[in-house]
């Protein structure tokens, strides 16, 4: 049977081999292959003429990555390109010759350090640079590829009206991000103030050809949301930005000249000639995440499942919920003539966390803290972290609980419901050192939950 140092060092490695499988850049590698004139992006094939040029936007956490594999692709094919992402870094590829790939394609993008989860000056500088090279690329008849990711929304934004600040884009944002509500409402809201958002980037070519290639960080079937969908227009059934304001009762703390825009019901974008190619791929999301988790878990020996239903519920709700699932995976392995000593419970998504305190934390640091309290396992770990690296208004991805957290913070002097009351779940694991870090990973597929027991 597996010891203590032995589940958490399991836990580590499923991890880490998770974030290799998501791997944003490799994602594109695999999806598109260019040969003379022919440009294949998953199942679709582009014929481009001899002079016909070629334009990139990247957009989100994953934007390094997808652009400078892209590059890599296409090569002096690609006229130019914009890219707005959080970080210089290299994403979870950093071999010696992604580096010098992703040197070359910082000379033919124009690169921005977009904010998150606010945006910044830069996101409105890259809105802009995206204005001109899709106004250039319309002149043009050219193809244009949008690359977008999760954390997109921030990292390039416009206002629809010219009433609404910089410092008004910022509080809007916050506000959205802490009230609770799901993805898919907050970028209902966000849609409507913004002129890029919901598909109004993409019409400011209407008669380019356009592909879409997408890291997703939202539920399975909401790509359309990614970003807030700069490419893509909403779905017909998207929730409306007033009921959604209404049911968080965020009138209080939106701007006045956001709540007046959002009434005053901006019109929808122009339609896009339908004579034009319009297609979008997803090339990884959070079902890729925990097929690679449940896989190497299986390689360490351990009995697995997906808890696929576990993924968006209010987060009390949801670490009961795992707990209980854990519980009940281990007496299945108890009853069968399985040689496995140790169980592995995968989930994903992203739980519902509003935030209570003023500490430093997010969804995953508070999902570990919670599990640890609740949890009455003998022998137990949990990895809870976001595949960005990136958790809440934390530098960490998340963190490392098991049977002992509770006793040796208590040990130490520290109140875990404190913490819990305070949302400084950070706080509390930077001084167990149980903190998992990893930095911008140049991906982000939303959050992956590991589980081990013993049996």
């Amino acid at each position: 049977m597996p010891n203590l140092t032995q589940l958490r060092l399991a836990t580590r490695e499923i991890f880490n081999e998770t974030l290799r499988a998501v791997d944003a850049g490799a994602a594109v590698r695999h999806a598109v292959q260019f040969e003379d004139s022919r440009l294949s992006v998953c199942d679709e094939v582009i014929e481009l003429s001899a002079q016909q040029s070629v334009y990139a936007i990247a957009i989100g956490k994953a934007g390094f990555a997808m652009a400078a594999a892209l590059e890599e692709i296409l090569g002096e094919r690609l006229t130019a390109g914009v890219r707005s992402s959080n970080a210089p870094g290299y994403g979870t590829a950093r071999g010696s010759e992604r580096v010098e790939a992703a040197q070359v394609a910082n000379l033919r993008y124009k690169i921005f350090q977009g904010g998150h989860p606010e945006p910044n000056d830069q996101s409105l500088a890259a809105a802009q640079a995206c204005f001109d090279l899709l106004e250039r690329a319309d002149d043009e008849l050219a193809l244009v590829i949008f690359l977008i990711s999760g954390g997109g929304s921030a990292m390039i934004e416009w206002p629809i009206s010219d009433d609404i600040t910089l410092a008004d884009l910022r509080v809007a944002n916050k506000a959205l991000v802490n009230c609770g509500a799901s993805i898919g409402e907050i970028n209902a809201v966000r849609r409507a103030f913004s002129a890029v958002k919901g598909g109004r980037l993409a019409v400011r070519a209407p008669r380019c050809d356009q592909a879409t290639l997408i890291v997703s960080d939202v539920p399975a079937g909401e790509e359309r949301i990614v970003a807030s969908g700069p490419s893509i227009a909403p779905a017909t059934d998207a929730p409306d930005a007033r009921d959604v304001i209404g049911k968080y009762d965020l009138r209080a703390h939106l701007p006045e000249t956001v709540i007046r825009t959002i009434d005053t019901a901006p019109t929808a974008p122009r339609p896009i000639d339908p004579t034009s190619l319009r297609k979008h791929f997803v090339l990884l999301d959070n079902q890729s995440a925990l097929t690679a988790a449940a896989e190497a878990a299986r390689r360490h020996g351990f009995a697995v499942e997906i808890a696929a239903e576990i993924s968006t519920q209010p987060i009390d709700d949801g670490c009961l919920a795992l707990l209980e699932r854990t519980s009940q995976l281990r007496e299945r392995a108890r009853g069968t003539e399985s040689n496995t000593n140790a169980v592995c419970l995968i989930s994903g998504g992203e739980f519902a966390c509003p935030a209570r305190g003023t500490g430093i934390g997010g969804r995953n640091l508070e999902t570990a803290l919670r599990l640890a309290m609740s949890s009455n396992c003998e022998q137990f770990v949990a990895l809870c972290a976001g595949t960005d690296g990136i958790d809440g208004n934390s530098p960490a991805a998340g963190a490392m609980v098991d049977n002992t957290t509770i006793e040796r913070a208590r040990a130490i002097g520290l109140d875990p419901q404190d913490f819990l009351k305070r949302s400084d779940a950070y706080s509390f694991f930077v001084a167990l050192g149980d903190v998992v870090a990893t930095g911008p990973t140049g991906t982000n597929v939303r959050d992956i939950r590991i589980l081990l027991a013993t049996v």
